[in-house]
């Protein structure tokens, strides 16, 4: 497996490196020798997959608090997205801004999605099947989001015929949703940079 890092600190893009014949092609999608080679989360508590029948179907930002915050890698197993996180960590150089990349089935990328991060995505195409690798269990108490078009982020959608779930339409502004929940804790310089709005 290729790792190459983002952007954003921990936050790693993988690609299998198949070995193909004449029957196709055989490719290893996690290790966890690898994985504790560079530092990462081994563990793997839960898989998910999520079935998107129309295009420009959109998810996130999604994450969960401590003690329940979670590593996460994302696949695409059919079709294809624009999958996109953001650092919520508070102490990080890359706090609140995003990184983007396209995982289809073809190219068969995966994102390796660190603890601190909200994670989403939203479909290219009709019938895009998600498949999660999760190192926490779902716990609906400590899952939390923040609004997709937050000007905070500054994220570009590739599609703005968007179908998307109340839930997600509804989370505040992040500046709102640390005031009522505050986690992660807002210390340092990257916090009187995001409270008087600076956008990125």
């Amino acid at each position: 497996m290729i790792l190459t890092e983002t952007p954003l600190p921990g936050a790693f893009v993988i690609e299998p490196e198949p070995l193909e014949d004449t029957r196709g092609l055989f490719a290893r999608t996690w290790c966890r020798r690898e994985f504790e080679a560079r530092g990462l989360e081994t563990r793997i508590a839960q898989c998910s997959t999520s079935f998107n029948k129309r295009k420009g179907t959109l998810r996130g930002m999604h994450y969960q608090r401590p003690p329940s915050a979670e590593t996460k890698i994302v696949r695409c197993t059919r079709g294809s997205m624009y999958d996109v996180i953001i650092d919520l960590r508070s102490d990080s150089s890359t706090f609140t801004r995003h990184f983007a990349v396209v995982l289809t089935a073809e190219n068969r990328k995966m994102l390796y999605v660190p603890k601190g991060f909200a994670h989403g995505f939203q479909t290219l195409e009709d019938d895009t099947e998600v498949f999660y690798q999760i190192s926490e269990f779902y716990s609906s108490a400590h899952a939390r989001g923040v609004r997709w078009n937050d000007p905070a982020f500054g994220i570009r959608w590739p599609d703005d015929d968007r179908t998307i779930a109340d839930r997600d339409r509804s989370y505040p502004d992040f500046r709102r949703a640390l005031a009522a929940d505050p986690w992660p804790p807002v210390t340092g310089a990257h916090a009187s940079e995001f409270r008087v709005g600076r956008e990125r």
